[in-house]
């Protein structure tokens, strides 16, 4: 029997028993863990594949470590332009042990759902699209009118008084 579940943005294939290492997720050390977007399941007979999830299949388990992975070194380089960047990195991690791959019948017998209370629809009175809004709240014939200028009026430098350099009148 086995499964595989989406976490920390990556699929991965679980069965019972396994030590399971993921992007890190908050947690102490015992905690249980429970995956609910299971994408396909096995049962060593029938395989149910989700589209894209399973809602009757979750896989549950325990936290067995937190840590760090083994450092690694970015390293950035362009030849001859002087340009080099190093910079490590080390990618926290959660150990996860499966514990068990659950079926939509064992999980309901254990845990029936409790009924939802049904709410009253709210309906909005004003439904209207927006491009028929901005033309009713604007004035009739204003549409395609130029807007009034504002600001400073634009105005030639002032001429000056000044004699023509060529001669003197008499």
């Amino acid at each position: 029997m086995y499964a595989v579940v989406n976490t920390g943005g990556k699929q991965y294939k679980v069965q019972q028993g396994e030590v399971l290492r993921i992007e890190k997720i908050p947690g102490e050390i015992g905690s249980p863990v429970s995956f609910d977007r299971v994408l396909l399941f096995s049962d060593g007979e029938n395989v149910s594949v989700g589209q894209p999830v399973l809602d009757n299949v979750a896989v549950e388990g325990h936290i067995v470590e937190q840590g760090k992975a083994k450092k690694i070194i970015v390293f950035k380089y362009k030849r001859r332009k002087r340009y080099r960047r190093k910079q490590g990195h080390r990618q926290e991690y959660t150990a996860v042990q499966i514990d068990s791959i659950l079926e939509a019948s064992a999980n309901a017998e254990q845990a029936p759902e409790p009924e939802k209370e049904a709410k009253p629809e709210v309906v909005k009175a004003d439904t209207a699209p927006k491009a028929a809004k901005d033309a009713a709240e604007k004035p009739a014939g204003q549409e395609g009118a130029p807007k009034a200028e504002t600001g400073r009026a634009k105005t030639k430098p002032a001429e000056t008084d000044k004699p023509e350099s060529g001669g003197e009148e008499a």
